[in-house]
């Protein structure tokens, strides 16, 4: 037990200072600002979307551009499990806060600290596949966050080449030293308070595979 605790307490700082450290050697292409900069300017709160094999990068990308382009830190939302506990210790180190819940455990008191969230001006942070899968099949709850706050959804994602591709359920994807690494941004999605959201998840979740593919693109 306490060799577990311990591991909990490191791996996050240990992974945050990797990244830091190799993130030196990436070159890093961002694509679809133009999607984003207008909503940045306004000070709209947005709902970004990344699937989980992709969000390795995210915090450490999105600090970076919050020091260059005024992108404001999303509060994170991550499961109340330990691989949870692991992923807000890690998103700290890059400055980010988060909201501990999933669909399966705390997802009603999560969904309602977001709606506060949003409608105090926070931009938030969802991996839909989360935090158990299926891999990219969105889970319900970001379509209902944004029918009722009426936020824009953004969708993003990250590729990398070379990168290793774990066995794990998502594939998570872990970029080699000096990868040429790219960070794609979506159109925003709004989705109305009496939208079908079935039919609306699955246009995000196109919107998703649209943009993984176009990161995924040499």
């Amino acid at each position: 037990m306490r060799v577990a605790r311990l591991s909990g307490m490191i791996a996050p700082f240990v992974g945050a200072t990797l990244v830091r450290l190799v993130g030196g050697t990436w070159r890093v292409t961002i694509v679809g600002l133009v999607n984003v900069e207008t909503l940045w300017r306004r000070r709209e709160p947005l709902i970004y979307v990344v699937w989980h094999g992709r969000i390795l990068l995210v915090p450490w990308l999105a600090a970076r551009l919050g020091r260059t382009r005024g992108a404001r830190a999303p509060r994170v939302l991550v499961s109340r499990s330990r691989d949870g506990e692991l992923a807000a210790r890690y998103v700290g180190y890059f400055g980010l806060s988060v909201v501990r819940g999933s669909s399966s455990r705390g997802g009603g008191s999560a969904l309602r600290t977001l709606v506060r969230a949003i409608r105090d001006g926070v931009d938030v942070a969802i991996v839909p596949d989360g935090p158990r899968g299926p891999r990219e099949q969105l889970q319900p709850g970001v379509v209902a966050l944004a029918a009722l706050t009426g936020a824009p959804v953004v969708p993003l994602a990250v590729g990398a080449r070379p990168a290793r591709r774990l066995s794990s359920w998502d594939r998570f994807l872990v970029p080699w030293p000096f990868a040429r690494c790219v960070l794609a941004f979506g159109p925003a999605m709004r989705i109305a308070p009496d939208a079908d959201r079935e039919h609306a998840g699955k246009e995000l979740e196109r919107a998703l595979a649209d943009v993984t593919e176009r990161a995924d693109t040499p």
